[in-house]
């Protein structure tokens, strides 16, 4: 397999690749989630019946951020950005800014950031990822002054970040390759079958196997970390 500079790559991350930076994964069984129930912290009635434990979760989730880093696998998807420019678009699910600090520019965060915030009133979006902003407190709207800011995550029974944009970069990417990632959650895992029809080439890594594990042509199974730097070399100069 060779990627060529006219190649359109389209890349989906899960949380198997932040997992080997030391982030634990929701389907874990030593899960980050797992002393609460997602009906208790990731849906919009959470927040509306207990915004203080919400808030409290996240405010954890983003302290730990700044106990981690990117690793080799983050890396190697920049090296693969660098190479290919414009033709080259990351779609994570994960909230994390690991992608970002490993330089990686071209990424769409479908499901949210845990280092913004987003006015439940005007709906504007602010960066808070200093140690300032970690407060048991809520934070109130610098715009409109009127409104507190939510955790800027798309929680359960919300609909995913640009999806009109996603959707149109899949339909016409030359390759679709998915890291760390179960295949149990949509849309986000539907997204392989959309490129499949359009005729792409379907790769995988992944520690074991997703749930769409069939429909990928490639399926490489390991940590990402060791596997996706030398595979981006080969796939650059083969």
């Amino acid at each position: 397999m060779r990627v060529g500079l006219d190649c359109k790559v389209v890349v989906l991350t899960g949380a198997g690749i932040s997992a080997e930076s030391g982030i634990k994964t929701f389907r874990a069984s030593d899960g980050l989630w797992e002393e609460h129930r997602i009906e208790d912290v990731a849906t919009p009635y959470a927040w509306q019946k207990n915004p203080q434990l919400v808030w409290d979760f996240y405010q954890k989730r983003r302290s730990q951020l700044l106990e981690v880093e990117p690793n080799p696998a983050h890396r190697a998807l920049k090296r693969l950005e660098q190479y290919l420019g414009e033709n080259f678009l990351l779609i994570t699910q994960n909230v994390d800014d690991l992608h970002e600090r490993a330089e990686s520019e071209n990424v769409i965060h479908m499901h949210g950031e845990l280092r913004r915030l987003r006015c439940e009133g005007c709906g504007e979006v602010f960066e808070m990822m200093d140690k300032a902003s970690l407060t048991e407190k809520f934070v109130e709207c610098p715009s409109c002054g009127n409104s507190r800011l939510r955790p800027h995550i798309v929680w359960f029974h919300e609909m995913p970040l640009m999806m009109p944009e996603i959707y149109e970069a899949v339909e016409n990417c030359d390759f679709f390759i998915t890291i760390g990632t179960s295949g149990h959650v949509t849309p986000a895992a539907d997204l392989i079958h959309i490129a499949k029809s359009c005729k792409a080439t379907c790769v995988g890594i992944n520690l074991e196997q997703p749930l769409n594990y069939d429909v990928h042509d490639i399926f490489h199974q390991g940590k990402a970390g060791e596997i996706l730097p030398q595979l981006v070399e080969k796939w650059l100069s083969s």
